[in-house]
């Protein structure tokens, strides 16, 4: 029996009348640039200890076949509040000061929980845009400003360029959520707290790493824009924790369920582990990071249990793509390869870009501590979650690529998804069918090649292909290309990644 459906007796004048529970509360968990095998549950050989993660994991089902929709931030998460591929509207990020990427017309999955008498709040990284044009002053003029290792010029605006009391358009608000707090993206401007629709505190100056503490591994990789003068990067997880803990426990005194999109900007450069996580991981400042993260989480799972909630709350774990480029150098130095077992990183369209760790806890339906390792992914989120809370989508503008995952929770089916496309950047697609994925190009790579680390790994040279073909049954690490062996196979996957782009959606739901 469903856990959303379930009824309890009460005996009133000896007649026994029903009454319907509290639907399940829904938590995701989203982490950005975490590697597959940056999790114990995920990787036995990990430098980096995640017992919180770890104890998610041993309490509902791990995937071990999962997947975000882009290598990149936006069209990942993008992908996951909508049920729609990202790659049939954009490719890129929203960029510094940016708009919105979702049309208004645009069903999310926040504004089918409101359908369904849900609350809802996003803490943390938004990256889907806002409209600032709104607020900047007509007559306000661009300032030079230089952004990138290679110091690229740009113009931007300083902080007198935007009348900062006015609400901001187009952000949560307008999207399906009632709450949002958060900094939008953590090295992009404005650097200051956003409450709702307006800014906690009105920027000041420009932003200034040196004002800051310095930085612990990589590069602070921030674009220049307006900053609150005694803006500090590093209290953005304690202060998104804390604001957490405190919107689940309030919860705990309403009828409504909730649900909370609670988004991480770790283990994302800048890496910047607060002092008392140095050395707690061996792989370096990256992986005290990723253990700061799994202290968050922690908080915010016991915030469930104190308040009474977490016998009826969903809890989803998972990452918007695979780690940064930095993951090269801390496998040279730590031999931590944070993709393990998989090849590529962020970006990339090989599995390390997007084959990311998927944890799912459904009380009373999950079987604590199973393992899956059919193909999901984060797309298959809201027609689950549409499932569970008996919502039914439309056939317009909802869901088109939405695979429901209940069976599998369950354990009712074997399979709900055969196929999935993998993309980052226009024109360059890997198409995922059964065991098999063709790489529609001549390599995976978007974040670059290492020849050292393809030597140190074994990795055969370039075969100078113009596709690439692996059966990942046999080659999880993608490092023999057989796409001359199987031609008939390199047609299908073709012609499969064709129909699906071409017919516009891939739900089973929507089939003729």
């Amino acid at each position: 029996m469903k856990l959303h459906t379930l009824f309890f007796t009460l005996g009133l004048a000896g007649s026994a009348l029903p009454v319907a529970a509290k639907s399940p509360n829904i938590l995701i968990l989203y982490a950005d640039d975490l590697g597959y095998g940056d999790l114990g549950c995920y990787n036995k050989d990990s430098k980096i200890p995640t017992p919180h993660l770890d104890k998610l994991a041993s309490e509902g089902v791990r995937f071990t076949d999962g997947h975000s929709s882009s290598g990149i931030c936006t069209p990942s998460r993008y992908a996951l509040l909508t049920g729609r591929h990202h790659w049939r509207d954009f490719h890129g990020i929203v960029n510094a000061m940016g708009d919105s990427v979702f049309k208004p017309e645009r069903l999310t999955l926040p504004e089918m929980l409101q359908k369904k008498g849900y609350k809802t709040a996003a803490i943390g990284k938004w990256h889907l845009g806002w409209n600032w044009k709104a607020i900047r002053k007509p007559d306000a003029e661009s300032k030079d400003g230089v952004t990138g290792k290679k110091k690229k010029k740009i113009k931007v605006f300083g902080p007198d360029a935007y009348d900062w009391t006015k609400s901001i358009p187009n952000g949560p608000l307008d999207h399906g959520f009632d709450y949002y707090f958060g900094d939008t993206v953590i090295n992009f401007p404005p650097y200051a707290w956003i409450e709702n629709d307006k800014l906690v505190k009105a920027p000041d100056t420009m932003m200034d790493t040196s004002k800051w503490k310095k930085i612990k591994e990589g590069n602070w990789e921030c674009r220049p824009g307006p900053m609150v003068s005694d803006w500090d990067p590093y209290q953005n997880i304690p202060v998104t924790t804390q604001k957490g803990v405190e919107y689940i426990k309030a919860q705990a005194k309403t009828d409504q369920p909730f649900f909370l999109f609670f988004a991480y900007p770790s283990p994302h450069a800048p890496i910047i582990p607060n002092d008392q996580f140095d050395g707690k991981s061996k792989a370096g400042p990256y992986g005290d990071f990723v253990y700061e993260t799994d202290d968050s989480i922690g908080q915010l799972l016991t915030a469930l249990k104190e308040s009474g909630q977490a016998d009826n709350t969903i809890v989803i774990f998972s990452a918007d793509n695979g780690p940064e480029k930095y993951a090269y150098e801390r496998d040279k130095k730590y031999d931590h390869w944070s993709s393990k077992p998989l090849r590529g990183l962020k970006r990339d369209i090989y599995e390390g870009g997007h084959h990311v760790p998927f944890i799912i806890k459904y009380p009373g339906v999950t079987k604590a501590g199973s393992t899956n390792t059919s193909l999901v992914s984060q797309i298959d989120i809201m027609a689950t979650l549409a499932s569970v809370v008996g919502f039914d989508l439309p056939e317009k503008n909802a869901a088109e690529d939405s695979h429901d995952l209940l069976p599998l929770l369950k354990g009712e089916a074997q399979s709900v998804r055969s196929s999935h496309v993998h993309n980052t950047r226009a024109n360059q697609y890997a198409i995922r069918h059964g065991d098999w994925v063709l790489i529609n190009g001549k390599n995976g790579y978007q974040s670059g090649r290492n020849a050292e680390w393809e030597k140190k790994h074994g990795y055969e040279a370039d075969d100078k292909q113009p596709v690439e073909l692996y059966n990942l049954k046999e080659d999880i690490s993608q490092k023999h290309n057989i796409a001359d062996k199987h031609p008939e196979k390199v047609k299908e996957l073709t012609d499969l990644l064709k129909r699906i782009r071409e017919q516009g959606y891939s739900a089973p739901r929507l089939a003729k």
